[in-house]
């Protein structure tokens, strides 16, 4: 069970990811709107990512989360955000994937 909420807590760091980016884009009220969905979806990571380490070794925990984010906001990035999809970045991409699962494969929990 941690592990889906260590999974959800990431999906959470790529919203705020994604709002953050949103809000550098913004101006005025929009901004500012963007900046609350920042808050919230860190606030709702942050907490989730210290329920999964209740149970999940902390290193593990915190690799995965950061993992699932910087995937997460690569991808937004490429299909929201118009960022170059190169062969480079997407090969990279797929190794951090592969280190993920790695991670998860060989985690005693």
């Amino acid at each position: 069970m941690n592990w889906i909420i260590l999974i959800i807590a990431g999906l959470f760091e790529v919203g705020f990811a994604t709002c953050l980016g949103k809000a550098r884009e913004s101006v005025g009220l929009s901004a500012t709107w963007w900046f609350i969905g920042f808050l919230v979806c860190l606030s709702i990571s942050m907490y989730l990512l210290i329920v999964a380490t209740k149970t999940l070794p902390i290193g593990t925990a915190y690799a995965v989360w950061t993992g699932i984010g910087a995937v997460g906001t690569v991808l937004i990035g490429i299909l929201f955000f118009h960022e170059p999809a190169t062969f480079w970045r997407v090969f990279f991409l797929i190794t951090l994937i592969a280190s993920i699962i790695g991670l998860k494969v060989v985690s005693a929990h």
